[in-house]
């Protein structure tokens, strides 16, 4: 079932990922659209939204915790010298309008508004794509404008003093089962290892699915990857791992992630291949 505010992502005829665009949530988890459930094609959950360790992770999207103050991540922020705290700085990425949509993605609208001014507006372009009959790509693209009069910058944790809590940007919150998932890339494996690392593609690998994340451009290469799988199990592309990343007026910051989501448990091989794959098509 397809609603408007729910547009369902299919590949071969299969629903694979459920889009929100408008969901109601409170301010404290800056609300956001996200995708949530995402699938293998035999139906195996991927994602999980607002789980107990973190109710503000939802499923896919961007969640940037600190955008020249402003918390587009949900919980606590970090304050410097302080730690976590709670505070009323939370902004929300508000669904705009469709410019595209297909059974097999689409080209949305946002504004990012906190304290009742916008400060971003993005336009994020998604696509599922076929790779095998056991094997789909997500294609998430997203672009982040600097629509105010003056200059932006998007930090993180790390850079407000937490070494190492480097989040913000594209973001999969996975799917948490009793043991933690695997977690490789072409030469390392393990999350101390890879954390804060880059890497062409990284694979996360669970009880019965692997999920496989690419840069897809050169400068989304380049941003280190935050991963998490003792914790929780969780993947993101950083914007802001050792400095703040200025976003001037009028300039636009774009970032590319290609993800393959595979029913069973890849080896290196077999997630370089698919890598390769996804990205080229």
């Amino acid at each position: 079932m397809t609603t408007n505010d729910a547009p369902v992502l299919r590949v071969a005829g299969r629903p694979v990922g459920r889009y929100v665009t408008r969901p109601e949530l409170p301010a404290r988890l800056s609300p956001r659209p996200y995708l949530h459930p995402v699938t293998t094609l035999a139906g195996t959950a991927v994602t999980e939204l607002s789980p107990a360790d973190h109710t503000h992770h939802l499923g896919v999207g961007v969640a940037v915790p600190d955008v020249e103050g402003f918390n587009f991540w949900g919980g606590r922020t970090y304050v410097r010298d302080q730690g976590p705290t709670e505070l009323d700085n939370h902004g929300a990425q508000r669904h705009t309008a469709f410019q595209l949509r297909d059974p097999d993605g689409f080209v949305e609208e946002l504004r990012w508004v906190a304290a009742g001014a916008e400060l971003l507006r993005e336009r994020r372009t998604v696509a599922a794509t076929e790779l095998t009959d056991t094997a789909w790509a997500l294609d998430f693209t997203f672009s982040l404008t600097n629509v105010t009069q003056g200059p932006l910058s998007i930090g993180s944790p790390a850079t407000n003093g937490r070494p190492g809590a480097a989040y913000g940007g594209f973001f999969w919150r996975a799917r948490k089962e009793a043991q933690a998932p695997d977690v490789f890339t072409a030469d390392t494996e393990g999350e101390e290892e890879i954390h804060g690392g880059r890497a062409d593609w990284l694979a996360l690998v669970g009880g019965t699915w692997t999920l496989v994340f690419a840069g897809a451009t050169e400068q989304t290469r380049r941003d280190p990857w935050f991963v998490r799988v003792e914790e929780y199990p969780g993947v993101g592309s950083s914007l802001a791992y050792d400095e703040r990343l200025p976003v001037p007026p009028g300039e636009t910051v774009v970032r590319r992630i290609v993800t393959v989501v595979a029913d069973g448990r890849l080896d290196r091989d077999g997630a370089a291949s698919l890598a390769r794959k996804a990205v080229s098509a």
